[in-house]
């Protein structure tokens, strides 16, 4: 039945489930890498593509095919229709399905300006928030407590586009997996059926082959947070914000000559990536927004980087490229905010950038010494910029069958200070910077990031 949700009208809620007698009764404990997110803030997803029809024909060609394709790609990837299981006795959470488990697939219909939405300048985040759908309250089940894990909402802006809104709890997986169910999901949409998906054997990997100490795994489930989660327990959920969305895109000229500017000032540097060099451009850029806007200059405050790394090809053995759920190292850097904003502000941060990325990649004995003071160090009370997104996945290339997107966002920047680094639409050799910041500061990181790369554009090497 439709109904109306703020600025959509829902066309139809429905749940989808793997086809009937194909996965049957599974689980797949959760590990250290899937157990420390816990307590984080599920991830936004918002893939924007031209679609110059009408709503009826979405409702007769699109909307059978995505629930049938949905249905098929579940089939492998059955965690997405399955529960998190808290135990009542303190055993480890872990993933389970049983026969009839189910994701909630929402199918609406909105009139905001798809074209304005899908473009790179400065827009109201809280348009956003619509588009990406919430994740189901969790439910008690005989004694056990059941936290749904993945929701998906497409929406039609009738003659114009469609959107579509996935929701993730952070436990569930990483960007990896994500985009493998992704890929199959796209395959099956266009072929109308799995068999060229299984003839990649691209198939998920379900083996726990991680070896690192029982010992992280109590770090987590000690914490009282989570010794203590039952049906109270709620997801959090985007709030109306006064910050607005802009997308940075830089281009591999520009990004080169970053590499150049940065090897010049710092030539003890081995090596330095596209990934770090964007970064600490960001970074640095971000923090003398924040410290023009409020005046002051931050003679005591420290400012902190925080990434990923994935993990799989980097452990000892390596983890198959397939493996599902979170296989991610993380990679922390740190100083004085008066360094940052400062005129060596950009080649600091990257310097910092790259050691970061060097010693958080580094798998052995010391990583795992190191993990055990990986949640104390990412919840410190101090300003901290978190990555979302990889270039390494290329979102861009995710097309159900009408065409590849023309936008991708990450709605849930809004929760921090967090961006998103991802291969841009038009080059994967581009990168495309989301950024979610108050209305006044991002006219001042526009201004700011725009002088400064001007001032190393015009530099003769």
């Amino acid at each position: 039945m439709a109904g109306t949700d703020g600025r959509l009208t829902v066309i139809e809620k429905c749940r989808i489930s793997p086809p009937p007698n194909t996965v049957g009764e599974r689980s797949l404990p959760l590990t250290f890498f899937d157990l420390a997110w816990l307590l984080f803030h599920p991830i936004h997803q918002l893939f924007f593509y031209d679609f110059p029809h009408t709503k009826s024909h979405f409702i007769d060609a699109i909307i059978p095919n995505l629930k049938h394709s949905l249905s098929i790609t579940l089939q492998q990837f059955f965690p997405f229709a399955s529960n998190l299981i808290i135990f009542p006795a303190g055993n480890q959470p872990e993933i389970g399905h049983v026969d009839g488990d189910s994701l909630a697939l929402t199918f609406s219909e909105s009139h905001l300006d798809f074209n304005d939405l899908k473009q790179n300048h400065p827009r109201d985040c809280n348009k956003f928030h619509p588009l990406v759908p919430l994740l189901e309250p969790p439910f008690k089940a005989s004694d056990l407590l059941k936290i749904p894990l993945f929701s998906i909402q497409v929406t039609i802006f009738p003659n114009s586009g469609i959107t579509i809104g996935l929701t993730n709890h952070h436990s569930l997986c990483d960007a990896r997996t994500r985009y493998d169910f992704l890929m199959a999901w796209t395959s099956i949409a266009k072929q109308g059926t799995d068999e060229p998906f299984l003839a990649t054997r691209s198939l998920p990997f379900y083996d726990r082959v991680i070896n690192y100490p029982n010992s992280l795994d109590q770090t987590v489930l000690s914490l009282p947070e989570i010794k203590t989660l039952d049906e109270n327990y709620r997801v959090p959920e985007l709030v109306p914000t006064d910050k607005v969305r802009f997308t940075l895109v830089l281009t591999r000229s520009q990004i080169n000559t970053l590499k150049k500017w940065v090897l010049v000032h710092l030539p003890t540097l081995e090596r330095v990536s596209s990934f770090a060099v964007a970064c600490g451009y960001v970074w640095s850029c971000i923090s003398k927004s924040r410290v023009h806007v409020s005046g002051k200059k931050g003679e005591y405050e420290v400012d902190r980087f925080l990434c990923v790394a994935d993990l799989r090809a980097r452990l000892k053995p390596p983890v198959p490229e397939t493996y599902f759920g979170n296989c991610m190292g993380l990679c922390l850097a740190s100083t004085r905010t008066t360094l940052l904003t400062g005129s060596q502000g950009f080649e600091t941060a990257v310097g910092l950038m790259a050691t970061a990325i060097r010693d958080g990649v580094k798998c052995d004995e010391g990583m795992f010494k190191e993990a055990e003071t990986w949640l104390e160090k990412a919840y410190l009370p101090v300003p901290t910029i978190g990555v979302a997104g990889t270039p390494r996945l290329c979102v861009y290339d995710v097309d159900f069958g009408w065409g590849k997107p023309q936008k991708y966002e990450t709605i849930s920047l809004d929760f921090n200070d967090s961006i998103s680094v991802n291969a841009s639409k038009d080059s994967s050799e581009d990168l495309e910077i989301g950024l979610c910041l108050p209305a006044e500061q991002m006219d001042a990181f526009i201004t700011i990031s725009g002088s400064e790369l001007q001032t190393m554009l015009s530099h003769q090497f």
